[in-house]
């Protein structure tokens, strides 16, 4: 009887951990605590940057984080996260932070299929609705080009190569047609397949220290740009 119980136990405690997650679909917890940190101890600063995106964002402050260091910059990357999930999340990762500009780098998840199916369009209808949140509050904007793959380890045969070049085409043409700052990572990046080169990359996805040290004067380039705006 004790050992039915300490199952029955182990397997409600499962079913809650899982709960807890679905129902934190957006990830809202993970950076609520330094958000609330960050608008106490930190003075509202006209240059704060921030930087929205998933896996390929986060994991910069880790390969370099001498990017960050000493400058207003904000990584507010999520591991894994679809737009649908970043739009969500993005007055209180973004708005409610009051940056001067703000640098979406999104995409390469959705097309991995990581909440579902979705279509190009609706891609980029997320990120023109996280750019719409943006310039409505005064947050100058920068649309990063989704970084080139030419699969998915762990998401095969989703034609990353072909989609994400289509992707960005829509991207780049948004930016334009609005007067916002495209950032074009992928041109810099693409192997003539539209993969990633893989001394920019362990696993064809994201970028090691080598592939943001190719990133990084790309994306202070655009900065300083939307900061002269």
């Amino acid at each position: 009887m004790k050992k039915v119980t300490t199952l029955c136990f182990l397997i409600l405690c499962f079913f809650m951990s899982c709960t807890s997650q679905a129902q934190d679909w957006a990830n809202l917890n993970k950076y609520k605590k330094a958000n609330k940190e960050l608008n106490t101890t930190t003075p509202t600063n006209n240059n704060r940057v921030i930087f929205m995106g998933n896996s390929i964002t986060e994991g910069w402050s880790n390969a370099m984080p001498s990017f960050f260091e000493n400058k207003n910059y904000i990584n507010r990357g999520i591991s894994g996260q679809t737009t649908p999930q970043m739009l969500i999340r993005f007055r209180q990762d973004v708005i409610n932070l009051k940056p001067k500009v703000v640098v979406i780098l999104a995409g390469t998840n959705d097309i991995a299929g990581n909440t579902g199916p979705t279509t190009l369009d609706e891609i980029t209808n997320n990120i023109k609705s996280m750019a719409e949140l943006a310039i409505t509050n005064n947050i100058k904007v920068i649309i990063c080009s989704t970084l080139p793959a030419f699969d998915y380890p762990w998401s095969p045969n989703k034609e990353p190569n072909i989609k994400i070049p289509a992707l960005n085409k829509k991207l780049k043409t948004y930016a334009k047609e609005n007067n916002l700052i495209y950032l074009d990572y992928f041109s810099a990046m693409a192997t003539t397949e539209n993969g990633l080169q893989k001394e920019h990359s362990g696993d064809g996805v994201h970028p090691n220290k080598k592939g943001y040290q190719i990133m990084a004067p790309l994306a202070e380039t655009a900065i300083k740009k939307a900061l002269k705006q």
